[in-house]
């Protein structure tokens, strides 16, 4: 499995490929895909955009993760800022990079790839913060709750519900850059 880093160039180009995956992660129905199309199509554009892809030694893409910083006017940020009091917007939405989508194949899920594409992803973002949104679940059961509990993120909103989706979200945040890994070894004595 390769890790590579995209333009936004590449995510629109492998577009069918990006919505196959993020389709079979979610287990949305084919209708709600093509409605999503457009909007990863829009999102490339967007200030701060930055992406990343899991591809097989065959080129076949395994996972995907992108995002971008938020701002007024954008959908998410408008209906996370109305949620949150005055203090809570300044601390997370003031130069937040938005972890649009991170999703990997069913199928290849389990292996490290989602830690492996955020930690790729986080890496490169601008911002001082981050925030994403994610189904709530069984924390201890979710794959995806426990990676973000073990990169750091906390809860900024729960239960949350964003208009047109009956599920309650968890809105989760963490401040950016990522530390550095701790390079230099096992200490001597």
């Amino acid at each position: 499995m390769r890790l590579v880093r995209w333009t936004p160039e590449d995510l629109v180009r492998r577009l069918d490929d990006v919505v196959a995956v993020y389709g079979e992660a979610m287990g949305y129905r084919s209708d709600l895909l093509e409605a999503r199309r457009g909007y990863i199509a829009t999102h490339a554009r967007r200030p701060g955009f930055r992406a990343v892809a899991s591809l097989t030694s065959e080129g076949h893409l395994a996972g995907f993760g992108y995002g971008y910083l938020g701002a007024g006017g954008q959908w998410w940020h408008d209906q996370v800022y109305r949620a949150l009091d005055p203090d809570a917007r300044q601390r997370w939405l003031t130069h937040c990079f938005e972890v649009v989508e991170l999703h990997v194949r069913p199928p290849a899920q389990g292996h490290g790839l989602g830690a492996r594409q955020l930690t790729a992803l986080l890496s490169i973002a601008e911002g001082g913060t981050t925030l994403l949104s994610t189904p709530e679940a069984d924390e201890q059961a979710s794959r995806a709750w426990r990676l973000y509990r073990r990169f750091g993120f906390v809860d900024v909103l729960r239960h949350f519900r964003f208009p047109g989706d009956e599920r309650p979200f968890g809105v989760l945040g963490r401040d950016l850059p990522l530390p550095r890994p701790d390079t230099s070894g096992p200490a001597s004595s």
